[in-house]
């Protein structure tokens, strides 16, 4: 989870200034001295483990100006769900952020870089995979809790910190914007994707029956809901708290249980190319769904819980969408290992994807 800290990586000094030299209790007090680990594990921000002599531990991170326009708005949703967290009784666990004077929370740097810091929670530990259901359960659990627990918050006080994340449509229409490109290879190779894509148009038409009916109310969504954002105890296993917020935003039900469908239900992830053994493990879709049920349940509108199997289908279609609209533009936005790794991604979940509608028609009887 940590490793050493390298020069390569060097934290402004104005910035460890700033977020050891600050406590409530002991403002201005030297914190001794410091220790920097590098929290690996993250794609997009730069994150570390700030130990010091004098105060406490934390958790300290770069906020990805590149993949976030506005930082301001990434913390400022984070303070706005801490707070509810904290004070409407909510019972819900949220890492605390930490000051570097009496009101603030996010820094600039002299070069325009964006910081933020949290409370280290000790004795945890992160899963990067499922290894077993009870473990997947516990994560739809913990997933699910968070949304039920901003029920009746005004989800319109959340910034939109990425525009059109999980828009179907608006995926859809970038895949077809993709077909009309220039790289006339890929454009051949991915032809029978792209057919297959193309035959489940209704998807899409689907989601735009979701954001167009009442019936499917805008809720507190995380939008990065896998197993590695959730902390689990060393000692009891059971589930600490969710980490990272930065994708807090307004959402639709399948967004975070079709993430964890996606990530979690699935035999092999995205990056393999084990095709012939890719699945969807029964005993790990079922402990997801139950999971989520058993605390979304008294919160569902019947809309919801009727097409509740969607969720997968929905999340899974449209990375497949966008693994193979990142492979006809040439790799603009995924980052590859080599050439061909986009094009064996979206085969990846498309065969997941058809996995599913499988597996859905045989156990649930379900018709897609």
């Amino acid at each position: 989870m940590f490793k050493n800290y390298t020069m390569n990586e060097k934290i402004p000094q104005e910035v460890l200034e700033a977020f050891t030299s600050y406590s409530p209790d002991l403002p201005d007090h030297s914190a001794g001295k410091i220790k920097i680990e590098v929290a690996g594990g993250g794609l997009i921000n730069h994150s570390y483990k700030v130990s010091c002599e004098f105060v406490p531990d934390f958790f300290l991170q770069q906020i990805n100006k590149y993949v976030f326009e506005h930082p301001e708005h990434v913390q400022e949703n984070y303070i706005t769900i801490w707070q509810y967290a904290e004070f409407e009784f909510t019972g819900l666990r949220l890492p605390s952020p930490r000051y570097y004077n009496k009101l603030a929370t996010l820094f600039a740097d002299k070069k325009g870089n964006y910081w933020r810091a949290f409370e280290f929670i000790a004795g945890a530990r992160m899963l990067t995979i499922a290894e077993k259901p009870r473990q997947a359960k516990a994560t739809a659990i913990a997933f699910a809790t968070f949304t039920s627990a901003f029920a009746d918050f005004n989800v319109h006080l959340l910034k939109t910190v990425i525009p059109d994340f999980h828009n179907l449509s608006f995926r859809f229409n970038q895949f077809e914007k993709a077909l009309k490109g220039e790289l006339y290879e890929r454009m051949v190779k991915g032809l029978p994707l792209i057919e297959e894509m193309k035959q489940r148009e209704r998807y899409k038409h689907f989601y735009e029956i979701i954001i167009e009916s009442g019936e499917f109310p805008q809720r507190v969504m995380h939008h990065d809901a896998k197993i590695a954002n959730v902390l689990f105890s060393i000692k009891t296993g059971k589930v600490i708290c969710l980490v990272d917020f930065d994708t807090v935003m307004p959402g639709y039900y399948f967004s975070d249980l079709g993430d964890m469908i996606r990530s979690m239900s699935c035999s092999h992830d995205e990056n393999s190319t084990d095709f012939d053994n890719l699945h969807i493990r029964k005993d790990f879709y079922e402990a997801i769904i139950t999971g989520y049920l058993k605390v979304m349940i008294g919160q569902f509108t019947e809309s919801e819980k009727k097409y509740i199997h969607y969720a997968g289908l929905l999340m899974i279609y449209m990375q497949a969408l966008r693994f193979l609209t990142d492979y006809l533009n040439g790799d603009i936005y995924y980052r590859v290992n080599y050439p061909e790794q986009n094009f064996d991604r979206a085969k990846n979940q498309l065969l997941l994807l058809k996995s599913l509608e499988d597996f859905l028609k045989n156990e649930y009887k379900f018709s897609v």
